[in-house]
C-alpha cells in the first residue's frame, strides 16, 4: 500500500509522477526511523570527512617540512620580491591543500557510508510500499561489501569526471555549461546507486537509467550540482542534505520502477 501522503495522483503523469523536494521532505520528517537514520549518517559523514581532513593535512604539512614556516632572509630588491613570492605561494599551497584535503575527505566519508545510504534508501522504499520490498536483500556482511565497492566505483567515477571537467572547462562559450550538465548527471548518479544498490544493479545499468530517464535525473541533480558551484561550503551542505536527497531520489527512483 503506497504512502497517503505521496500518491501516484499528485504527479504531472499517472504513469510516472514526479514528487517534489519539499514532499520528500515531508515525507521524511513525518517518519521517526528515517530521521533518525538520517541524522546518524549526518554525523558519521561529517566525522569521518573531519577526521580525513585534519589527517590529510597533517600529511602534507609534514612532506613539506619547514618550507612554509621560515620565509627566506634575503636581503635588498631582490630578497623583497623573493618574500613576497615566498608568501604568495604559501598561501597558494595552503587554499589548495586544504580545498584538496576537504574534498578528497569528503569523498571516502561517502564511499565508507555508502551502505548507511543503501540501508536509508531501503528504508524509504519499505515505508513507501507500505512494508514490501520484493526485492530487499537483507542485511548481511557481504551486501555490505557489495554497497562499500559500488560506493568506492562512484566515487572514482566522480574524480574522473572532475579530470573531464577541467579539460572541458577552457571550451570557449560552452565549456562552463558541459561542466555544469557533468556534475548535474553525476550528482543524479550518486543518489541514484542507493536503491539501485538493493536491486544489485551494476554501473552500468545504473547509467544506462540515466540516460533512459534523463529528462527525470536531470531534475534530480540540478539542485546537489547547483550546491557543488560553492567553493568550501559545498561540501557541508552536501553532507547535511545528503540523507533528504536520498529519499528524494530514491521516492522518484520507484515511482518509475514501480510502474515499469
Amino acid at each position: 500500500m503506497v504512502d497517503t501522503d505521496i500518491s501516484a495522483k499528485d504527479g504531472p503523469s499517472r504513469k510516472r509522477p514526479w514528487i517534489s523536494l519539499p514532499r520528500s521532505l515531508a515525507f521524511l520528517l513525518k517518519s521517526p526511523q528515517l530521521l533518525g537514520w538520517s541524522l546518524l549518517l549526518v554525523f558519521l559523514t561529517g566525522a569521518l570527512t573531519w577526521l580525513g581532513y585534519v589527517e590529510a593535512t597533517r600529511l602534507v604539512d609534514g612532506l613539506t617540512g619547514s618550507f612554509f614556516f621560515q620565509p627566506p632572509q634575503k636581503h635588498g630588491l631582490y630578497g623583497w620580491f623573493l618574500r613576497w613570492g615566498w608568501l604568495l605561494a604559501k598561501y597558494l599551497f595552503l587554499a589548495i591543500s586544504r580545498v584538496t584535503a576537504f574534498y578528497l575527505s569528503f569523498l571516502a566519508a561517502y564511499c565508507l557510508t555508502s551502505p548507511g545510504y543503501v540501508f536509508l534508501a531501503t528504508a524509504t522504499e519499505k515505508k513507501y510500499a507500505g512494508g514490501i520490498l520484493a526485492a530487499e536483500q537483507g542485511l548481511s556482511l557481504r551486501g555490505i561489501l557489495i554497497d562499500l565497492v559500488e560506493g568506492c566505483k562512484i566515487g572514482l567515477v566522480g574524480l574522473l569526471v572532475t579530470v573531464v571537467a577541467l579539460v572541458v572547462n577552457f571550451i570557449p562559450v560552452i565549456g562552463q555549461g558541459l561542466v555544469f550538465l557533468l556534475y548535474t548527471f553525476y550528482s543524479a548518479l550518486m543518489f541514484i546507486d542507493y536503491p539501485s544498490s538493493n536491486r544489485r544493479w551494476s554501473l552500468g545499468r545504473k547509467i544506462s537509467w540515466l540516460i533512459r530517464h534523463r529528462d527525470r535525473a536531470f531534475r534530480l541533480g540540478l539542485l546537489p550540482a547547483l550546491i557543488t558551484l560553492v567553493p568550501i561550503v559545498n561540501i557541508l551542505f552536501m553532507a547535511l542534505l545528503f540523507p533528504l536527497f536520498t529519499v528524494h531520489t530514491t521516492l522518484n527512483f520507484i515511482t518509475v520502477e514501480d510502474r515499469t
